[in-house]
């Protein structure tokens, strides 16, 4: 299993605490989807042994392609890659551009399943994230595109200045009200040079507070395990046979191909990414140039991907996988670093599996840190 990966890199505003490859001018969005079409016909080769089963459209804000461009993406994949008889179509997109009209024409094309950015109900947050929705049109657009899509997918955001725990609970209700299958949920985090960093040095926004968003991370799990969502992976809750097949496939390791400039891609030795500037990208492919660079992978960088993925899902870190794929010593010392995490039960072993605890999963990261080999 493989995917396809289409980074579209526009948005109408920009949110204050995004850090993530997009420009808010659209004039030169026909030419980048040309460079991302030809991008798609120059790469197939890396993929000709390949059965691409996920095909996602992030960003950015892939919602603000025409339904032409989006087919003639679409369309590009399906006619230069070998494509399985029932591939997971996603695409990512913004409430406000979710109309009756385009939740419609969205049903008609390959696309099956949604992931809406409604991130917040409330307009005090939304207008904190400098989010281009307002709290009706995220209502609105839920209401119409589950008419049309079984497969939806929402984020929330936790964490935010000001977020009590009865807005954090009415916010998780009302995607729950909308019978809606899968939540991706994140902290907000203070990425560097983002407006929310420097509104905050400034004073202009209190500072995020990690004590709180735990307690809120705590409560998400609660909320939605007692409606019968799975939380597989640490940000991604799913009700059974909704599990994000895209995802599910980066966090185990699967190949995957990156198209669109700051687009990163993996074929289980190789890492590389295209280049983070339009322009750039535009005139290397109008050339017939791949505007990447590539990284090869040693195998302690293999081991610390794994650890680190793993130990995000349900499907946790195998030991006998370390021990078969990187060595006798790597084993040795996953379970001497594991110790210490193992004895604060922040860690346990399930037979040959080692998985992250409840107490242990907001600090994940942090965990498989102290997992990681450095300098073997």
């Amino acid at each position: 299993m493989s995917g396809i990966y289409i980074h579209i890199p526009f948005c109408k505003q920009a949110c204050h605490y995004c850090d993530f490859h997009f420009s808010t001018s659209l004039k030169k969005k026909t030419e980048l989807v040309q460079a991302i079409v030809k991008e798609i016909e120059l790469r197939k080769q890396e993929f000709e042994n390949q059965l691409v089963e996920t095909i996602y459209f992030g960003g950015g804000t892939p919602s603000l392609l025409s339904i032409d461009e989006l087919l003639l993406i679409i369309e590009t994949i399906f006619k230069h890659y070998r494509v399985s008889d029932n591939p997971e179509i996603t695409l990512e997109a913004n409430p406000d551009d979710l109309s009756k009209n385009l939740i419609i024409q969205l049903s008609k094309t390959p696309v099956n399943r949604l992931s809406i950015g409604i991130q917040s109900f409330f307009e005090a947050d939304l207008k904190l994230m400098n989010r281009a929705q307002n709290a009706e049109e995220a209502k609105a657009c839920l209401q119409e595109a589950t008419k049309y899509f079984d497969n939806i997918s929402v984020d929330l955001i936790y964490g935010i200045p000001g977020l009590t725990y009865e807005n954090w609970i009415k916010n998780i209700e009302t995607v729950l009200s909308y019978q809606i299958p899968h939540i991706s949920s994140y902290a907000l985090t203070v990425e560097p040079k983002t407006a929310l960093d420097t509104f905050i040095k400034k004073g202009i926004i209190q500072n995020v507070d990690d004590e709180l968003a735990q307690e809120q991370f705590h409560l998400l799990i609660e909320k939605l395990e007692a409606s019968g969502f799975v939380h597989y992976e640490l940000s991604n809750f799913g009700k059974p046979a909704y599990f994000s097949k895209n995802n599910s496939a980066y966090w185990q390791g699967k190949s995957y191909l990156g198209i669109g400039p700051s687009a990163h891609s993996f074929n289980g030795n190789q890492r590389s990414w295209n280049v983070r500037n339009n322009s750039k990208y535009i005139k290397a492919l109008q050339e017939n140039v791949l505007p990447l660079e590539i990284e090869t992978l040693s195998i302690t960088d293999k081991y610390n991907e794994y650890v680190m993925t793993g130990l995000r899902t349900i499907w946790g870190v195998s030991i006998k996988k370390v021990e078969l794929d990187f060595g006798k010593q790597y084993k040795n010392y996953l379970l001497e670093q594991a110790n210490l995490h193992l004895k604060n039960d922040f860690l346990y072993l399930n037979d040959d599996k080692l998985l992250i605890t409840k107490k242990g999963k907001f600090l994940s990261d942090g965990i498989a840190s102290d997992l990681f080999k450095i300098n073997l």
